[in-house]
Order: C-alpha cells, then structure tokens, then sequence
C-alpha cells in the first residue's frame, strides 16, 4: 500500500461517516458537523502524506544494509531488466560510456604519453608509473593516503595484500607493484667489413638519421645505440651467409645445400618469425653473430620504386630505419629469463636462464644492409665483425593496478596493456596508442562510476611493464599470483598497439570470438559512415602501385589462412595476454588496428615511431585510437555485467573438430600411421555436451531472472507494508491509541534471513552454469605442459615453436609429428588432449 493508497482509505472512511447524518438534526448543525468532518479529513490527509514521505526517506537512506546478500542481489537485480531506476544498469551503462572516449581527449594523452622516452627501468619510465596511477587515483575516485604513493615492492606482505585482498574491497582501489627482473642496456657497438689483409674497408653507421622534418626523430635519433634487448654481449667475426628471413626452412634448405653456419655471422631479414628465433637457430647451428636488417619488399607497394618518398618528406620506409626489439626465446617460456616460473622478486634466487642468446646480434638498416648484400654477391674476399657490448643489471619496474569493485566478489576480469616503449624515443604507435585507447577507457568507466555505476563483477585495469623486454611485467606477476588468478579471473582483454594502419585485426580464445565479433558491430567505423568497426577487418589501405614483391603477397594471404569462420585468428604470444591464456588457462581477447601492404609505413621499433607520424600517417584525426577505446571497454562491461557469462563453449568445440582435422592432415602428409578416432569421438561429446550447456545456460538465465524480478517485487511489497506499520502507529498515537501492526494481514512481516535465502536459490542456476563456463578454458591445460618448453601448458594452442607471434594449434599433437616425426609421440600426445576433453566433458555435464 502507497501513499495514495493509504490516503484513498482514510477519506473513504470519512466519507462514510459523513453519508448517513443524523434524521434529528436541522440544517444548520449538519452543515457544521460537515465542515468539521471535512477539516478533520484534512488533517488527517495531510499527516498521513507528511508521516508518509518522512518515513520513506528514513527507510530508502537505510535499505542498503537490510540484508547481507543485498549487494549481490542487487548487482544480479540491475541486469534483469530495464526497470532500474536509481542506479546505471545493463545497456544504459554501455550507452553512456560510449559517449565518453573522444578525440580530443585521445591526441592530449597520446601527446603526454609520446613526449618523453620512457624504456623500462628508466626514470622515465616511474614517470609514466606515477601518471597512470595518478589518472586511475582521479578516474576512478581513488583518494590518496597522505605520506608516500602507494609503491610496492613485490613480495612485500603490502604487495600480496593488495591483490590478494581484490576480492574484500568496496572501494576502487589502485597502486604499483614493483619487480626486479634482468635488463640491459646498450654501451657501445659497431660493424664492419674486413678486407683480406684483416683491414676495415667500410664501417657502418648504425643509428638512425632523421632531419627537423620530424622534430622528434631528429631529437632522439642518436639518443640511445640501435641493439636488442637481451642480447648477449661480445664481439663476433666470421664470413657472411644470407638466411632470407630466417626460418627454420631458410636454414633447413641452406644446410641441404651444404652451408656451414659454425663461425659465420648470419645476415637475415625481419618478417615471418619472431627476430629472437632468427638468433636461436643461427646460435644451434654454430654461428658466431647475427645481423637483422629491415628489407622494403616487406613494405609492399608503398617504396620509392613505386613514387613514395621516404619517411619523413613522403610516407614510404627511412632507408635509415632501424627496428630494435629484444631477441629472447619467446617460444621457450616469457618473463625474466633469470626466474622462469616464479616471480622476480629483489632478492629472488637467479639461473643462468635459457631464453636468451649466447651470441651477439645487432638489429643494422637497410641502407647498411644493402651495402652487405652488394659485397655478398661480389667476387672479393671479405668477413665481418660485430661489436655488442652491453650492461647488464637487476632493474626495478613499475606495473599499475587498479580496481573497481564489483557485486560479486570471487569473479574478477582484467584489462591490461602495456606502458614501456622500447627505446628511449617516443613510441606513438607502440605502446603509446595501447596506453591512449586504455586510458580514454577508463575515463568511461570513472564517468559511469560518477553515476553511481557499480560492475556486477570486479574490473582490474593493469598496465604493465618491460613487456619489449620479453613480456616480463605481466607474466612476474601471473606468475606471483597464479592460484589467485586462476580461483578469480573469468576474462583477459589485452592491448598492446592500438594503432598502426588500417585494418582492424582480431585475435582470441574461441570463447571470446563472438563477444569480440558481437561488440565490434555495436562500434561505428571510425573512418567510413555506414560501416561498424567489425567491417575494418578488410580495410586494406590507400596506397597502390604496381611494384610489389610476390613472396610478401603470398606470406600476407597466408596469415588470414587460420582465422576461424567469424575472422578470429588464435593467440600465439607476443604480448601480454601469454600467461593468462598460455600458463593459467584463462580466455583472452585483442583487437587492434595493424598496417597493410598498402598502408604509410609504420616504423616499427624505430626512431620514426613519432607524435608526428601517428598524427600524420598513423591516424590524423584519432578516431581509430576511440574506437579501440570503446571497442575494449565495451568488452570488459559486457564480461563484467552480463548475468551469463559471455563465453561461447559451442564454439569453442567447433573450432577444435577444425583443429583436428588440420592435424589429421598434416599426420597424412607425414605419413604417420595413428589412430585419431578416440580423439574425434571427444570431440564429437564434447559438441554434444556443450549443446546441452547452450539449454542449461538459456534456462538458469529465464529462471534467474523471473527469480528476482519476484524477489524485487516481493522487497518493494514488504518494505511497503513496514512503511505503512510505522505510518498506522504514529497515526494513532495522535489520537491516543495503541496500534498492534499484528493484528493487520496487511503488514506481514518477512521471516528475517528469508529474502537473502531465496536470493541464494534464485542465483544457484547462474553460479553453477558460470562456473562450467569458466572450467573450460582451464580444462586444457596440462600440468605437464608442452614437450621441450613446459612453461607453455595449454594443449590447445601455443605460440609456434620456430614462430614466437604466430600461433600453433594442437601444438603437443604438431610438434609430434611436424618435429619429431615420431608415432608413439604423437598417439601419447593424442591421448592426453583426449583425457583433457573428456574430463571436461564430465565437467560442464547438464545432469537430470
């Protein structure tokens, strides 16, 4: 009963009494005893209406602690429906944080961000820290504590308190965490050409030469030597041999050829697989050093032979552009080479580490490389010396977290990207465009939390550190927190370069593809009216020609080649999604914008990766910079507010039947004999149980909601009839009477504990069906891990062993036959990921 409601009964019972006056009275006294009825009801009106309101607003500003499972009933009740009305819920709160990312705000971070070098390790570097953690403090209403940032040393009780502790926090939270991996940095360097007498005959300049055209390339351009991270300090000397790219198969067909690599200096182009790969295979076959050059056939048709004037007067390649990176072994395990497995703390223990090189290399431009290739294919006599010495230390770095609390306590997704860029330039494009697009994100978030916005399930928002070192912020701190992200963690969404050029790239677990496909769809195309940002997968860039090298055509066709039906590739590595998918088990997403063959230049890793570039080339007017933006924050609300978790089982096990028969078939080719039925039959199940978990989620999602749509209802009914209690005894006091609200059918009170009991019952559907939906991306990974590279222990897919970014799918049953061509490897290989399969059927299971 309302206020009107309640009102309509005392004047119903005036009236009543004012319909049957006495037959013994005259006119006169009737018309008083009426006026003094109506005065009466008046009243009475008026203090039923003030007695009213002032016991709803005493009731409403206490109702938040009525009952112990309120806040997780309410965080469930805001997703029901569209009927929430004080608080931001569902697709409203999605409305309003696409409204926030902008332009303007997206070039003034990128301006902030890509003004100063900040390498990993650096004072820069706890610069950029402190930012971060300054605009999630203002974002997301973090007050600061007097006295000291909140700066921690991992291992500290303050560093594992604060993430262990994410899941009792009622306030958004944020601070830094700091660890202590090996870095170095380059001292000196050189390389030259020796005639036949041992006389240097040329030297290479090897830093690259920008004018004022870009102002910030010509700043920085002698800044810091040209080299790779965790490359192996010394000097080499040996005769030049040309690997082409540097595969596996380029030095597979020059060992069929008879070429000696001991003692040579191996010359090979970037592309195709990761540079640190390059250096690993040259380092087991003998060579003494390794030159990586950047070749402008990879540039596709944007080159001088096709009328492009080079980088900074045009946007095709600076002949001078060098392409520093680090050269760990990628595939073999990420993180700090000296802690695999364990976090970096200060005073960790150290190994000798065997994911980085045990010969020098240096990264060398085209313009020097071109020279080098000149005197290959000459007649005279010649070798080659190279000089990389470097420094190397322990080195603190700076990962940022932040938090924001949702209902639920034990479900927590992430969003992390990273902050260091690799060299001491700028990094507009990497990572500085990430950091922008995360940054316009949480800006979204921070106005919906301004609204009174609350996530159904906790959001962590972490930037990441020395991920150009070897991805070493992210993966020490999944490695330090591996039980707590595996117990919490539903979802990972990465970003790394938001972007370069062009096209819209999509990598994920098959869970995620149509969350990313679906959110997409939801985004305009930054650059084309009447298009989605779904639709810029197949933009293709502006700039043609007629030269274009047929090799780098066929290799750019050839990575499209395991996309899945929607257009989603797998996660190989290279970026900081590698422990939670690879070592934790935990589904993942990335999509950014990545340069074509027909696109300006992106100057990757180079001193050309400027401010003016990306204002110029990369993305004039920002727009694509927002719509990652919106794209990645319209993923987290989604994973983080819908009542059903959005991953797709179904999927999942399609995508693994076509996994299955690419192994199938490369086993033929191989000709290896082995029975793949046992594995196609848990497939076959694991489609069929997955089917009946698509009802299962369907129905707890339908009962849920009717649940607590009754439950809300049912609260509002009895926080009523309390109102009205309270309103019945007041009233009668004032005309000096007790009032026993017992008595009354209308003012029952519930049992107390009743409502939070049937709030238990009504989620129980939605717990346990998110809960399977969680173990399946877990289920594959195997405490054994990956044969040769353990680290890696997920046996659906992995980063290819002689790739690095490229991902290989069933990589125990591939490596078994493409690598070790033997049948009794790959039946054991079979066999496990078929007990994983059928352990996981049994798992998601729908029992009746």
């Amino acid at each position: 009963m309302d206020g009107k409601q309640l009102l309509a009964v005392v004047v119903g019972s005036t009236s009543t009494m004012a319909s049957h006056p006495s037959p013994t009275r005259g006119g006169l006294v009737w018309a008083y005893l009426s006026a003094k009825l109506w005065l009466r009801t008046s009243i009475t009106a008026l203090i039923v209406w003030t007695l009213y309101y002032c016991v709803q607003f005493s009731y409403s500003a206490q109702e938040p602690e009525a009952h112990v499972g309120q806040d997780i009933f309410q965080g469930y009740s805001q997703n029901v429906g569209k009927d929430c009305k004080d608080l931001l819920c569902g697709r409203e709160a999605e409305t309003l944080f696409l409204s926030i990312p902008n332009e303007e705000s997206a070039l003034a971070t990128s301006r902030l961000f890509a003004s100063e070098p900040h390498m990993a390790g650096t004072s820069g570097d706890f610069e950029t820290a402190k930012s971060f953690l300054a605009i999630l403090q203002d974002e997301l209403g973090v007050k600061p504590l007097p006295g000291n940032l909140p700066i921690f040393r991992a291992g500290t009780r303050e560093s594992r308190s604060a993430t262990l502790n994410i899941p009792s926090y009622t306030k958004p939270m944020a601070w830094v965490d700091t660890y202590f991996p090996i870095l170095n940095t380059p001292l000196n360097h050189s390389l030259e050409i020796l005639g036949m007498h041992g006389n240097p005959v040329w030297t290479a300049d090897l830093e690259e030469i920008s004018d004022e055209t870009d102002p910030y390339a010509a700043m920085y351009a002698t800044a810091t030597p040209a080299w790779h991270a965790l490359s192996r300090g010394g000097e080499a000397l040996g005769k030049l041999v040309n690997a082409h790219y540097g595969r596996k198969q380029d030095y597979d067909a020059l060992l069929e050829a008879g070429v000696n690599f001991t003692g040579k200096i191996v010359l090979a182009r970037y592309g195709s697989n990761f540079r640190g790969l390059k250096v690993k295979r040259a380092q087991e076959l003998g060579a003494a050093g390794v030159l990586i050059y950047s070749d402008p056939r990879d540039d596709g048709t944007v080159t001088p032979k096709n009328g492009y004037k080079p980088y900074p007067h045009g946007p095709a390649r600076n002949p001078t552009s060098v392409q520093r990176g680090n050269v760990h072994f990628p595939s073999l395990y990420p993180g700090d080479p000296t802690t695999p497995g364990y976090p970096s703390y200060e005073e960790s223990v150290r190994m000798e580490g065997l994911s980085r090189p045990t010969i020098p290399s240096l990264p060398i431009s085209w313009k020097n490389a071109e020279i080098l290739l000149k005197w290959l294919n000459g007649t005279e006599e010649f070798v080659v010396r190279l000089v990389n010495n470097v420094d190397e230390k322990i080195t603190p770095i700076w990962n940022v977290i932040g938090v924001i609390p949702g209902h639920i306590s034990d479900e927590v997704v992430v969003v992390g990207g990273h902050r260091d860029e690799f060299i001491k330039v700028l990094g507009a494009s990497d990572p500085s465009s990430g950091t922008t697009s995360m940054l316009e994100a949480v800006r979204g978030f921070g106005e919906l939390l301004r609204d009174g916005w609350r996530p159904l399930r906790s959001i962590v928002v972490a930037s990441w550190d020395a991920e150009e070192f070897g991805l070493i912020g992210s993966t020490e701190w999944g490695e330090d927190f591996t039980e707590w992200i595996r117990d919490h963690v539903v979802a990972y969404v990465n970003i790394d370069t938001s972007v370069s050029g062009s096209r819209l790239r999509t990598s994920a677990s098959p869970l995620l593809a149509h969350l990313l496909m679906q959110t997409a769809k939801q985004i305009p195309h930054p650059t084309s009216e009447g298009r989605t940002l779904w639709d810029a997968r197949t933009d293709n860039g502006t700039l043609f020609g007629d030269d274009i090298d047929k090799e780098v055509l066929n290799m750019d066709y050839a990575t499209n080649l395991f996309e899945d039906n929607l257009g989603i590739r797998p996660l190989g590595s290279g970026s900081d999604y590698t422990v939670f998918l690879q070592y934790i088990g935990v589904p993942s997403a990335e999509a950014c914008f990545t340069s074509t063959l027909h696109d300006p230049v992106y100057h990757y890793h180079s001193v050309f990766d400027t401010q003016r570039w990306q204002e110029l080339y990369g993305d004039p007017t920002f727009s694509r910079h927002v719509a990652i933006a919106k794209h990645l924050g319209l993923q987290a609300l989604r994973l983080s507010g819908d009542l059903i978790l959005p991953l797709n089982t179904t999927h999942y096990s399609l995508q693994l039947k076509a996994y299955f028969d690419r192994v199938v078939t490369l086993a033929a080719a191989a000709s290896i004999d082995v029975d793949f039925s046992p594995l196609r039959d848990s497939i076959y199940s694991l489609q069929a149980a997955s089917l009946d978990l698509d009802a299962e989620k369907a129905e707890a999602e339908h009962k849920t909601r009717a649940a607590l749509k009754f439950l809300k209802r049912h609260g509002q009914y009895c926080r009523t009839t309390r109102r009205t209690r309270v309103i019945f005894c007041e009233l009668w006091k004032l005309i000096g009477k007790v009032f026993h609200p017992e008595d009354s059918v209308l003012l029952f009170e519930p049992e107390t504990g009743l409502q939070e009991r049937r709030l238990l019952k009504a989620l129980e559907p939605v717990r346990l069906v998110n809960g399977k939906l969680i173990a399946f991306e877990r289920a594959f990974i195997s405490k054994d891990g990956i044969k040769g590279r353990e680290w890696f222990k997920h046996l659906g897919v992995a980063p290819g062993k002689w790739l690095g970014y490229g991902a290989t799918i069933l990589p125990g049953i591939t490596e078994a036959i493409t690598f070790d061509g033997d049948p009794v490897a790959v039946a054991h290989e079979i066999e496990r990921l078929r007990g994983a399969i059928d352990n996981l059927v049994e798992k998601i299971r729908v029992h009746t």
